[in-house]
């Protein structure tokens, strides 16, 4: 869906509104194009014969941007070359192969800069905020949107204005910002209202409701907004995006589980895709129809689906999806007992999301190798793919966790940028009222005292808002500690609960190996257990300090207090006051340690008579003072 999604967005970056192709308007510019000398209306004709086609046959686009470029080169006409720069980008772009319409994009916009030609601006800062979203820079993305949306504004542009608005609200909706996301896309109707022609981008932004709608399982509105993003695009002809809408429904249903009318919608994309031949189309639909059919036990059906992900427009398949195809491939064949197969695939999957450090679809790789060893018999090695999938999930959940971090500030530097905005506006005005007043008062010496009074209270009112402006700053500041704290102290608590269960996971683990040991016949039902438990958690060594930084961050460096006050406590001694310090019960601290509940209360003899604590005093008490 991701992927898709990206996709869809590079299409918005036309500089023109597709409105349907009328033959004899293509006539008309032909002729137009062969009965001018000048290479102004060449360049011109061929630029709008580019536009009509580029969505619907983009293979015709490419003759006439060869075309473009053919007669700028002759003519040394230096606009011409940076629109053909623009329109290879587009072309790329609209094509999915993200990668190289950026570079021509990138070269557009240095030409821009170099023959001060700000004709593409607005709209190569729009695709290059794009650009940055898929590399997930959200933050960047919003800033060359909104970068892109005031030369917009300032051109009177409101099409591609609501176009922006609506961009920005996707990319709030990938940093998990749905709220904010929501009012960015009512900002895009909103303007979209106010225009007379019909235009995609207000489809556009139907569709990107239709996503948010999708992730709150509000599944019936979603369905709804891509009904009405369709209605705009069968209006103005737009096959692409036809094709796309279609998919999206097909997503919803698979969401919702009807797989059945899924299939309905994937292969209305795939026809559409087919008949004006976009490969990404074709590829995206084949993987939904193989995953529905697969998802339905038709896995004779699903197997050519998946297959064809990997064999069509083979060379624009980016990484990340080829890893997915290779082990929905691989995972179909292991229920079609095709397992040599199998093999190949999901070795090529893991093989090249260890090459790429792309953790989550290495950990589903390797989770599907694993399923096929247990049918192989080679319990081995499931356990050890299965055990890694379990330690990759767990280290990405780590990330995620701190990614939230750096979306907050991204979030509050955001919100401090409208703040310090809004409030040198008003500073504006204060100033312009305080000029007005300097100038009457040249010409109304008699009205002195009420000059000098007016200016006083202009001076004060401006001196509040400078109090004011250090307020607000002085108050985000404080939310965003604020916020992280209370991160951290649910990473915490998080982290806390997280040991005790691995470590009751331990126990559970050598309970079941003995009785693998005492009981061989129970070999296959012990070992369907011993996975399901690996499943669950995998204990690592790290765990420990792990927890000490997330404590650490927390309590103000507990463990270093410790070490300044008691020089010679020990490692084991810091853990188990760390434990007390959290509350834990002796036997939740038993069961992290992995020792009996008599030890730990031996431990706390210890600890109490090494700290120097009198009988009277309360250990407990004693830790959460320091």
């Amino acid at each position: 869906m991701k992927s898709m999604k990206l996709l869809l967005l590079i299409c918005f970056l036309s500089h023109i509104s597709l409105q349907g192709q009328d033959q004899k308007e293509i006539d008309s510019l032909i002729k137009v194009y062969h009965a001018n000398n000048s290479i102004e209306a060449k360049v011109l004709a061929l630029d709008d014969l580019i536009d009509l086609y580029v969505y619907t046959e983009p293979d015709e686009a490419k003759k006439y941007i060869d075309e473009m470029l053919q007669i700028s080169e002759k003519a040394n006409y230096k606009h011409g070359l940076l629109r053909v720069e623009f329109c290879l980008g587009h072309y790329y772009s609209t094509l999915g192969q993200m990668d190289l319409g950026v570079k021509y994009y990138r070269k557009a916009l240095k030409l821009s800069f170099e023959q001060n030609d700000d004709t593409f601006l607005a709209t190569l800062l729009k695709n290059l905020a794009v650009y940055e979203e898929h590399q997930g820079n959200h933050g960047k993305a919003i800033e060359l949107m909104d970068s892109s949306a005031t030369y917009q504004l300032g051109y009177g542009d409101y099409v591609r204005y609501g176009s922006a608005m609506n961009i920005i609200g996707f990319n709030y909706y990938e940093m998990g910002n749905f709220p904010k996301a929501m009012e960015y896309y009512n900002k895009a109707l909103r303007t979209m209202d106010t225009i007379d022609i019909k235009s995609y981008h207000k489809a556009d932004t139907h569709r990107n409701i239709g996503y948010l709608q999708t992730v709150q399982e509000r599944y019936d509105d979603a369905l709804n907004s891509f009904q009405l993003a369709m209605k705009v695009y069968e209006e103005t002809d737009d096959h692409l995006y036809q094709a796309t809408t279609w998919l999206d429904m097909g997503d919803v249903y698979a969401e919702k589980k009807d797989h059945s009318k899924s299939i309905k919608f994937y292969n209305k994309g795939l026809d559409l895709g087919s008949k004006y031949k976009f490969p990404t189309i074709m590829v995206y639909a084949y993987s939904g129809l193989g995953n529905a059919y697969k998802e339905l036990g038709e896995i004779t059906k699903a197997i050519p689906y998946l297959e064809k992900c990997l064999t069509t427009n083979l060379a624009d398949i980016s990484q990340i999806n080829r890893i997915t195809y290779n082990y929905n491939l691989g995972h179909a064949y292991t229920l079609n007992n095709q397992l040599q197969k199998a093999l190949n695939h999901l070795n090529e999957a893991v093989f090249l999301g260890d090459s790429m450090k792309i953790s989550k679809r290495l950990k589903d790789a390797l989770y599907f190798r694993s399923k096929l060893h247990e049918k192989k018999g080679e319990l081995n090695k499931a356990i050890l793919d299965l055990q890694r999938s379990v330690t990759i999930n767990d280290s990405i959940f780590s990330l995620e966790k701190a990614k939230q971090v750096d979306k907050l500030q991204t979030l509050y530097e955001t919100e401090k940028k409208e703040a310090e905005i809004a409030i040198q506006q008003e500073e504006i005005k204060t100033l312009n009222e305080k000029a007005k007043v300097d100038k009457l008062t040249k010409g109304l010496y008699a009205g002195g005292m009420f000059t000098f009074l007016t200016v006083s209270g202009l001076l004060y009112f401006g001196f509040k808002q400078r109090m004011k402006k250090n307020r607000i700053a002085r108050e985000k500041q404080e939310e965003i500690y604020k916020q992280e704290i209370e991160h951290k102290k649910k990473e915490l608590a998080s982290q806390t609960l997280h040991l005790v269960q691995k470590s009751t996971f331990i126990q559970e683990l050598k309970e079941n190996l003995e009785k693998l040991k005492s009981s061989p016949d129970k070999f296959k039902v012990e070992f369907r257990r011993i996975v399901m438990l690996l499943k669950k958690q995998s204990a690592e060594d790290k765990d420990w300090e792990v927890f000490k930084t997330y404590f650490s961050e927390v309590h103000n460096d507990f463990d270093q207090k410790l070490k300044t006050l008691y020089e010679d406590i020990s490692e084991k001694e810091i853990r188990l006051a760390a434990f007390l310090r959290m509350n834990l019960t002796t036997k939740e601290i038993a069961a992290t340690l992995n020792v009996l509940p008599d030890s730990i209360l031996k431990s706390k003899y210890r600890l109490k008579k090494k700290l120097g604590l009198d009988k009277e005093t309360d250990l407990n008490q004693f830790l959460n003072a320091l």
